[in-house]
């Protein structure tokens, strides 16, 4: 299992518009593209000081999957138009890790 992690920040007065815009547009359309190996998708959002703070966290079962996601230069940060309109910053990188271990409750 791969983890995709990214971060993106937006001025407080565009936050609820830009999560509305990945719940409502971004991560559908991700779901829709049916691609193979890919398992979901994490959004975390936190308050910091001038800025509101995104993290989405993607899973997929493998890079060949995350390459399908992103393209053969699969760090390479995907971030729609509309959502670049909303952030005030970005990774323009990926992190992936390969996940060890795994506990639920």
């Amino acid at each position: 299992m791969i983890s995709r992690i990214w971060h993106g920040w937006t001025k407080p007065e565009n936050a609820d518009a830009y999560e509305a815009l990945l719940k409502s547009e971004i991560f559908v359309g991700i779901k829709e593209r049916n691609i193979d190996g890919y398992r979901g998708i994490q959004l975390f959002r936190r308050n910091i000081e001038k800025e509101v703070e995104f993290i989405t966290v993607m899973w997929f079962d493998s890079l060949d999957a995350v390459r399908d996601f992103a393209g053969e230069d699969y760090e390479a940060a995907v971030v729609p138009p509309k959502a670049r309109q909303l952030l005030s910053r970005f990774d323009e990188r990926s992190q992936h890790y390969e996940v060890k271990a795994e506990m639920k409750a």
